[in-house]
């Protein structure tokens, strides 16, 4: 599913017309981002949980030289899977 079909099939279930659900849909994720910028946590009960990770400097090899190189700290956005997803899914 890519973020068309999650647009159709909110304005299907929720009886909206496609402009209605594409600006909700936006809304969600945006809202979602911000919350994350601000190093909150963004928890739906039942779906999961975004979060973000903080991950430290580290020393990489570019396998094409084999050069040692420096990889930047960086945050990293994570999702856990909530009971109810993995339930539906399993």
């Amino acid at each position: 599913m890519n973020k068309g079909d999650l647009v159709n099939a909110v304005a299907e279930k929720a009886g909206m017309s496609k402009a209605q659900a594409t600006k909700a849909v936006n809304a969600v994720f945006d809202s979602i981002a911000e919350a994350l910028k601000k190093g909150d946590k963004a928890a739906f009960i039942g779906f999961g949980t975004f979060y973000v990770s903080k991950r430290s400097a580290r020393k990489g090899v570019n396998p094409r030289t084999k050069e040692v190189i420096t990889i930047p700290a960086r945050n990293q956005v994570k999702f856990k899977a909530g009971k109810g997803l993995n339930d539906s899914v399993n």
